[in-house]
């Protein structure tokens, strides 16, 4: 070892024994407030929102593709289920329609009828979720 390396370890003072000033110690009682179950499950729905990129929006819009609630629900849901299986760019099949999702960023990339489906060929994908 480098003597320089050796003397700064030599002076380094050893502490031993009990530390001069007690901790604090916690109550007994139980905090008010929210509590890590509650905090968990209200991060879990924020990373569960689905979002649109401007692209998307377009391609919603100038193909008639309706989206009701519970077709948001159900996309959530397929982007619930790409995460759990750890799929980044994910291709979701739905009601006839096709939704190319980025699970990281919870945000839909495109989307395309049924009726434009045939003959479509899906690259850069990870997985597919069918609804």
């Amino acid at each position: 070892m480098d003597d320089l390396l050796i003397q700064r370890r030599m002076r380094m003072p050893v502490v031993t024994g009990v530390p001069t000033s007690p901790e604090a110690v916690r109550s007994s009682q139980p905090q008010t407030g929210t509590s890590f179950r509650e905090v968990l499950e209200q991060e879990a729905q924020k990373t569960t929102e689905l979002s649109f990129s401007r692209h998307a929006a377009g391609r919603v819009a100038e193909r008639g593709i309706e989206i009701s609630r519970t077709g948001m629900e159900r996309l959530e849901e397929g982007l619930r289920m790409a995460r759990e299986k750890g799929l980044n760019d994910t291709l979701i099949l739905m009601d006839g329609s096709a939704f190319i999702v980025s699970a990281q960023n919870g945000t839909v990339i495109t989307a395309m009828p049924s009726q434009e489906l045939n003959g479509r060929v899906f690259t850069n994908i990870d997985g597919t979720v069918i609804l």
